[in-house]
């Protein structure tokens, strides 16, 4: 029990880790929190700086994901390995280390730990991603459908009933992140990422 809550409590630590902010303090000397839509996550980096920050960042955060669910799932089984990857969830939304503010809304971490204890529907939602955001341009769109997509997949392979559960909890959670993005896309006033510029350069 003590092993099983160690690694739950690390995995929180783990994902609170703001490698947003610390990529671009380390590599610009700013603050992300202050450019664009003040988010840490990946999709605010990559916006504002390009995508040579924003893929490392979005791959850290997914490790960050990965690694707690992994973990937990080898030392503890299915249950430790979801709740030390929501905990890894939690932390990058509430990171304890910028103080519980407003963090990442939890796509990328949310990716690792499905990639973990799901590998072959985390690798699917990772091409719907791919697909919705190639079509319509839209990080936000292409996140909301692949939450939707998590839990239904994970249904199709026959993952274990507490991975099923946690991809319906994580898919509503990101959903819940993004309902200031669904108000928008539904106005019309989302922003896209251009096809001719580099992301740095959206407005």
């Amino acid at each position: 029990m003590l092993q099983d809550l160690l690694i739950v409590v690390g995995g929180y630590l783990v994902g609170s880790i703001p490698f947003g902010v610390v990529v671009v303090r380390l590599l610009r000397g700013e603050d992300i929190r202050k450019q664009g839509s003040g988010n840490i996550g990946a999709s605010n980096v990559w916006r504002s700086y390009g995508r040579w920050l924003g893929v490392p960042v979005a791959l850290l955060d997914v490790l960050k994901g990965f690694i707690p669910a992994y973990v937990g799932l080898r030392f503890g089984g299915e249950w430790v390995g979801v709740l030390a990857g929501s905990a890894a969830m939690a932390g990058h939304a509430r990171p304890i280390w910028l103080g519980f503010t407003k963090g990442g809304k939890m796509v990328a971490t949310g990716g690792g730990v499905a990639l973990a204890l799901a590998p072959i529907p985390a690798v699917l939602c990772l091409l719907v991603w791919i697909a919705t955001f190639v079509l319509f341009r839209y990080a936000s769109l292409a996140s909301i459908v692949t939450a939707c997509a998590l839990p239904i997949l994970c249904v199709v392979f026959g993952e274990p009933g507490q991975t099923v559960g946690f991809g319906v909890v994580a898919g509503l959670a990101v959903i819940l992140l993004h309902r200031q993005n669904i108000g928008r896309l539904l106005h019309g006033t989302e922003s896209r990422f251009s096809r001719a510029a580099d992301p740095a350069a959206t407005p």
